[in-house]
C-alpha cells in the first residue's frame, strides 16, 4: 500500500476526530495571520505616514497627541498656536518646506483638514489624482480615496461641516452655554483671550435669535478625490486654511492654526528650528520620528501581551493534535502489528504515524493560512476606513515564515512521541493487544 494512501485511510476512517484536530491548528493559525498583517500594517503607516516631516511644531501638550492628531487624523489637537510662526518657519534657513495646518472640523466623522495644495506635491510629488483636481478657492475641497468610498462623495458635491472633538476658537465665558445650546454642538476650551472675544459675538449672535448655524451655512463643494496613498489622507478631507478662518470669523489680527509641519533642509538643521520654537510660551516642537517610536513601543507593549495569548492557543492546538494521534494509534494497534508481521520495518510504520500527524498539521496550516487572509481581505477597506490599518491581505507579513515553520515544528513534535510508543513495542505484543 502506498504510504499516502495508507495516511489518507486513516484519515478518512477517524474523520470525525481529524476534522476537529484541522479546526484547531486552522483557527490558531489564522488568528496568529491575522495579528501579524496587522502588526505589519500598523508599523508600516506608522513608517510612512509622517513622510518627510522630521519635525511637527504645535501647542504645548502631549508630544504624541500632536504627532497622531497631524499625521494620523488620531484624536484631538493640543490646541492652536499664533499664525505668525508658520512665517517665522518658513522663513528659517533650516527649512526646506512648511506647511500650516488647521484642523478640528469634520464631515460624517472625517476629519476637514486645511493646508496649502502644495503639501501633496511635496509629499507625494507628482502622483495623479482619481479624478478632477486639487482645492484652490475656500469653498472647494479635495477628499481622500477612503472618504469618497464610505461616503459615495463624487465631483460637484456639496455637504457642509460640523465641530470636531477640538474647537478652533475658545469659549471661556458665561455665553458659550448659549451657543451650544444653539449649535447643538459641543465646543472645547484651549485658545486665548482673543479666541474668547469671538464667543461672545458668537454668544451675541445666539440671543439676537440667529436660526442657522455657521457650519451649516458653509458648504463645500467637493473639486476632486485622491488616489490611494495608504496614508492617514486617504480618510481625510482637505481645504485651504482660509476655511477655518472663515467658517468661526475670525478676523486677520487674529488668525491661529493647529499645528506646522515642517521638511527640514538637512538633518542637522532639525535641531535649530526645535530649538527654536520650543523657546516660544505654549508652543513646542517635536520630532516626528521619536513621537512615533514611543507610541510604537507602546502598541509593541500590547502585542506582546496578545502573544502570550495567542501562545496559549497553539498549546492547546498542540495537546489537540496529541490526544488525537494518540487516539489513533491505540485503535490502530492491531493494524500495526499485522503490517509488522508482514514485513514491514519499523521505520516504515514510524514514518507513517508521523506522516499522518504532519498531514493534520499541514492541512489545517493550509485552511488557517487561506482564511486568516480571506479575512484580512475582506476587512481590509473598512478597517482602514475606521482605523487607517491597512492590511496586506496579498501578501506574506514579515513573520509568516516563522509562523509557518513553527507549525510544522509543533506538529512534528506532536507526532512523534505516540508513534515512538508505537515503533519501540515488539510486533507481536500489538497484535495480541
Amino acid at each position: 500500500m502506498n504510504g499516502w494512501t495508507y495516511i489518507w485511510t486513516n484519515l478518512k476512517h477517524r474523520s470525525f476526530l481529524a476534522a476537529l484536530t484541522i479546526i484547531a491548528v486552522a483557527v490558531t493559525v489564522a488568528l496568529f495571520a491575522l495579528m501579524l498583517m496587522s502588526r505589519d500594517g500598523v508599523e508600516e503607516g506608522a513608517q510612512k505616514g509622517y513622510g518627510p516631516f522630521e519635525l511637527v511644531i504645535g501647542a504645548d501638550g502631549s508630544e504624541s497627541q500632536l504627532v497622531l492628531n497631524t499625521f494620523y487624523r488620531v484624536g484631538a489637537p493640543t490646541g492652536n498656536i499664533p499664525y505668525g510662526l508658520l512665517e517665522e518657519a518658513e522663513e528659517s534657513e533650516h527649512t526646506d518646506a512648511a506647511f500650516g495646518m488647521t484642523t478640528g472640523d469634520s464631515h460624517e466623522g472625517y476629519p476637514i483638514v486645511g493646508i496649502d495644495p502644495a503639501y501633496f506635491l511635496t509629499r507625494y510629488a507628482d502622483r495623479q489624482l482619481a479624478e478632477g483636481k486639487l482645492y484652490a478657492g475656500l469653498d472647494e475641497v479635495t477628499v481622500g480615496y477612503a472618504v469618497a468610498n464610505a461616503l459615495n462623495l463624487r465631483i460637484g458635491d456639496t455637504f457642509s461641516g460640523a465641530h470636531g472633538l477640538v474647537e478652533h476658537v475658545e469659549l471661556e465665558h458665561e455665553e458659550e452655554q448659549a451657543v451650544e445650546e444653539h449649535e447643538g454642538e459641543a465646543h472645547s476650551e484651549g485658545a486665548g483671550e482673543e479666541a474668547a472675544h469671538e464667543g461672545e459675538e458668537h454668544a451675541d449672535e445666539a440671543q439676537e435669535g440667529e436660526s442657522h448655524d455657521a457650519h451649516a451655512s458653509f458648504k463645500y463643494t467637493v473639486v476632486g478625490i485622491l488616489p490611494k496613498l495608504n496614508t492617514a489622507d486617504d480618510r481625510a478631507i482637505f481645504t485651504t486654511m482660509d476655511y477655518a478662518w472663515a467658517v468661526h470669523e475670525m478676523d486677520e489680527a487674529h488668525k491661529e492654526i493647529t499645528a506646522i509641519i515642517v521638511k527640514p533642509s538637512t538633518l542637522l538643521g532639525v535641531q535649530s528650528l526645535k530649538t527654536q520654537f520650543d523657546a516660544h510660551n505654549n508652543v513646542q516642537a517635536v520630532y516626528t520620528g521619536k513621537a512615533v517610536a514611543d507610541v510604537l513601543n507602546v502598541v509593541d507593549t500590547g502585542s506582546q501581551l496578545l502573544l502570550i495569548v495567542m501562545f496559549v492557543c497553539v498549546l492547546l492546538a498542540a495537546v489537540t493534535l496529541l490526544l488525537a494521534l494518540t487516539a489513533s494509534i491505540q485503535e490502530r494497534k492491531r493494524d500495526v502489528g499485522l503490517l509488522r508481521l508482514i514485513g514491514k520495518s519499523r521505520s516504515y510504520i514510524l514514518l507513517r504515524l508521523i506522516g499522518e500527524g504532519l498531514a493534520l498539521t499541514a492541512i489545517g496550516l493550509l485552511i488557517g493560512l487561506i482564511a486568516g487572509h480571506g479575512a484580512g481581505a475582506l476587512m481590509s477597506e473598512s478597517l482602514f476606513e475606521q482605523t487607517g490599518i491597512q492590511l496586506q491581505a496579498l501578501r506574506i507579513a514579515s513573520e509568516e515564515w516563522l509562523l509557518i515553520a513553527a507549525t510544522i515544528a509543533i506538529g512534528t513534535a506532536a507526532s512523534i512521541g505516540p508513534a515512538l510508543g508505537v515503533y519501540r513495542t515488539d510486533a507481536l505484543t500489538l497484535f495480541r493487544e
